[in-house]
């Protein structure tokens, strides 16, 4: 796939003026935005990344298209799952929800950052050591049996502060409470930082377990890092907006951990067969190529979002019926006594 400079910069220039309008016409002024709003945007930025997928079709090919797609499901799906971790570190500090638009931005930020230096230096350990496949894929089988295992002892996933933050907290002056949607203030001649501060450290770091995880995926779906740069980019840039769109709902998506495990498993699997196919490795195979059956692009985007559609559907459908069992289990309220009754 090739790919002018000028193409690099029009795309980057896209994304970046995207985040600022984020910047300016959103979290500017704070608010909590409200459901129109939420699904307003949130069609809007699905529907620029459909945009991009087409002009990709139209100018490199079928192909690269459906390479695309799948690196976009597969990073959105991801988004979805760190929507969670978002959730917990909301809670636990108590942040105001007409605040939470800032953080979001900001980790959104922070996470695109992030993703593409580990894209380049992932690209660059590609390009020249072809054994890094078998690395991914164990990482990503891996991470799949971890999702599947947490999952099924019903592990409470939870907020830890890390060595950062604690740090942070012990050498640093504190608000009791939240100023806004200001970081630093200035009281009685000192300046104090206030719980904000410390939830940006705690979304960006985050943000780092979010790459590492993420990066190996997509470059299951794709080596071009061009894809791996966009499908990355236009999943997150409608993040902000899901969070707010889909917050009563997380709760209720019970099997998404094990979704993204078949997703992830999967992947890890085709990374593994990839990584036999352009073998170089001397102790396997004699150094030479394993023949062995290659997954294409048509059957990883299909596969994907059959997982995708059934774990939601078998989510909520399940979520429904422990709700009417509940209601069916909670006894009438008793009726009030007349008391024109008794008199």
């Amino acid at each position: 796939m090739d790919v002018s400079l000028w193409v690099w910069l029009v795309t980057v220039a896209v994304i970046l003026a995207m985040l600022a309008v984020d910047f300016v016409g959103h979290a500017r002024v704070p608010h909590a935005p409200s459901m129109r709003e939420s699904a307003t945007w949130s069609a809007a930025y699905v529907a620029v990344a459909l945009v991009f997928g087409g002009l990709v079709w139209v100018g490199w090919g079928g192909e690269y298209a459906g390479e695309y797609f799948a690196g976009y499901v597969t990073e959105k799906s991801l988004s979805i799952d760190n929507l969670f971790v978002f959730v917990l570190i909301m809670a636990t500090f108590r942040v105001p929800r007409v605040v939470q638009q800032k953080v979001l931005l900001f980790g959104i930020t922070v996470a695109l950052v992030l993703r593409t230096v580990f894209i380049l230096l992932g690209a660059a350990l590609i390009e020249n050591f072809s054994w890094v496949f078998y690395v991914f894929g164990a990482f990503l089988l891996w991470t799949a049996w971890s999702q599947v295992r947490h999952a099924r002892a019903g592990d409470e996933e939870e907020f830890h502060e890390n060595g950062v933050l604690r740090l942070a907290r012990r050498v640093l002056p504190v608000t009791d409470d939240f100023v806004d949607d200001k970081m630093v203030v200035r009281r009685a001649g000192r300046r104090l930082v206030t719980p904000l501060l410390f939830v940006m450290i705690a979304i960006g770091s985050a943000d780092v377990l979010f790459a590492v995880d993420s990066i190996p995926a997509i470059f299951g779906l794709t080596q071009e890092t061009y894809l791996v740069f966009a499908a990355n980019a236009f999943s997150l840039l409608g993040l902000r907006q899901l969070y707010f769109l889909v917050d009563g709902l997380l709760d209720r998506l019970v099997f998404l951990a094990y979704g993204l495990a078949a997703i992830l498993g999967f992947i890890g699997v085709k990374l593994v067969l990839h990584a036999l196919h352009t073998n170089e490795l001397p102790f396997v195979n004699g150094g030479e190529h394993v023949d062995v059956p290659e997954v294409s692009t048509a059957l990883s985007l299909g596969y994907i979002a059959v997982v995708l559609t059934v774990t939601t559907v078998l989510s909520l459908w399940v979520d429904a019926r422990r709700q009417r069992a509940a209601a069916a289990a909670t006894p009438p309220a008793e009726a009030p006594t007349d008391a024109r009754k008794d008199a």
